[in-house]
Parts: structure tokens; C-alpha cells; sequence
């Protein structure tokens, strides 16, 4: 939801908001705006203060899962669409976790393929797919967000050899690269794609407007990006110029 993410991002420049302000911004009732606040402290990015909120978010973070499943959701099912159009039966692919890769692992339900999904909430939505080799990564599960990480599951990357790597980000740009917050999701997705043939980014247009703290690759490493119709002109043209296939979803 657009308006949780702006709370969220009011969040992260004054720490603390208030019920009223927040109303008077959006144009909703307070009502409205304490509910929102009761569901960020729920998903542990806010604690509840009278007449408002405090940020439980420091800079570096990303929102959690919860939040960020909830946002461009047709955008997201749009390039999940699409990524998997790029796939051909009979592949081998890591598929990372993050929510827009959550939607490729739903477009690949019923394709013949070989995946080892690096979040559980893919491994659920793959483990009953009829025609999907299901493959598993050692290692442990990063709270929230359900994302394997760790040298086992580095080195079980490693062990093996894929035609395609489906990466998400949380930032994406000509000039910083592939970016992603927390440090052990960057050795992950670096094992992703040192193992890969082909390396296919999945994000919304919004990671073009973000730097994360980790640096994961530059865009010279890719091969193709998936996103959607609101992708900064500049940035489709310093990919093309990296020799990037930049790929509009929807």
C-alpha cells in the first residue's frame, strides 16, 4: 500500500510521526491512519506512542516482508509473468527470495524445470508443483524475511551449476549496481550468480530510486532486467548501453 510506504519513509527522516499529521497529509480518517500504524507495529517497524508512532527502523533496513508483499502487487505479478516467459522447460534455476521473486516462483508452477529456491515461501508454492525438480539449499533461515543464508548455503550454491539465476535487489542502479541491504543476502546472491549461465534481475521500477548498503554487482554482470513501465529513463538507457536487455512487464 503506497500510503504505508510513505509513513514508513516519513519514518525514516523524523522518527516519529503523528496520527493527526498523517491524516491531514492523506486525506484519510484518523481511524484510518491509527490502523495503519497498528499493523507497521505488528510487523515490528513502528512501537505506538499516544498520538502517534516511533520509528523501530534504522536507516539501513528495508521494510519487512510483510510490508513489501503488499506493495505494486500488479507490477510485481506482471514481471513475474514475464521472467518466466525468458525460462525454457528443462532449466536449471536458483530463484532468489524477496517478493517479486515470490511471483515468479507462482508463474512457474506448471513448468518443467529444475529450481532451487533460496526462500521458504517459494519452496512452499514449488513443493507441489507436479513438474518441478524441487532442489534444496543447506544453511539457516533469516527470520521475517524466511531467506536462506550462511556458508552452507553459500557453498550448496556453489556445488552446482544453473542455466538461469532469477535475482531480485533493493536497489538497482548505472552507477551503484546491484545492492541489497543485509550483508549475508549479498554473499547469497553473489554464489547465485557466480553459478549461473544467465542472470535475470526481477524488480519493480521503484529500486531504481534506492541504494541498499551492500554492493552486490554491477550492472555489467547482468543480463537481462525485468520491470515495469515506470523505470527512469536514464537508467533503461545506461543499461542498454552496459549491454543489458531491459524487459518492460505489463
Amino acid at each position: 500500500m503506497d500510503r504505508l510506504r510513505a509513513i514508513m519513509n516519513a519514518l525514516r527522516v523524523n522518527d516519529s510521526v503523528s496520527v493527526a499529521e498523517l491524516a491531514a497529509e492523506h486525506g484519510v480518517s484518523e481511524m484510518t491512519i491509527r490502523r495503519d500504524l497498528d499493523e507497521l507495529a505488528q510487523q515490528g517497524v513502528v512501537r505506538r506512542v499516544r498520538g502517534g508512532a516511533l520509528s523501530l527502523l534504522l536507516r539501513g533496513e528495508e521494510p519487512p516482508f510483510g510490508v513489501r508483499e503488499r506493495e505494486a502487487v500488479e507490477a510485481k505479478q506482471h514481471i513475474g509473468a514475464e521472467v518466466a516467459s525468458l525460462i525454457a522447460d528443462g532449466e536449471a534455476v536458483v530463484l532468489d527470495g524477496g517478493t517479486t521473486a515470490l511471483e515468479v516462483a507462482r508463474a512457474l508452477t506448471g513448468r518443467r524445470l529444475t529450481v532451487l529456491p533460496l526462500a521458504l515461501q517459494a519452496v512452499s508454492l514449488l513443493a507441489t508443483a507436479p513438474r518441478v525438480r524441487l532442489v534444496l539449499p543447506g544453511g539457516e533461515v533469516r527470520q521475517g524475511e524466511l531467506n536462506f543464508m550462511g556458508p552452507l548455503t553459500e557453498s550448496s550454491i556453489e556445488a552446482l551449476r544453473f542455466d538461469t539465476a532469477v535475482i531480485g535487489c533493493c536497489g538497482l542502479s548505472a552507477e551503484h549496481g546491484l545492492t541489497a541491504h543485509d550483508l549475508p543476502e549479498v554473499a547469497v546472491k553473489q554464489a547465485a550468480i557466480a553459478s549461473a549461465r544467465r542472470v535475470i534481475v526481477a524488480c519493480d521500477s521503484g529500486k531504481f530510486t534506492r541504494t541498499a548498503f551492500g554492493a552486490v554487482c554491477p550492472i555489467s554482470r547482468l543480463d537481462v532486467v525485468v520491470t515495469d513501465s515506470g523505470i527512469p529513463p536514464g537508467e533503461r538507457e545506461a543499461l542498454s548501453a552496459a549491454g543489458v536487455t531491459v524487459r518492460q512487464a505489463g
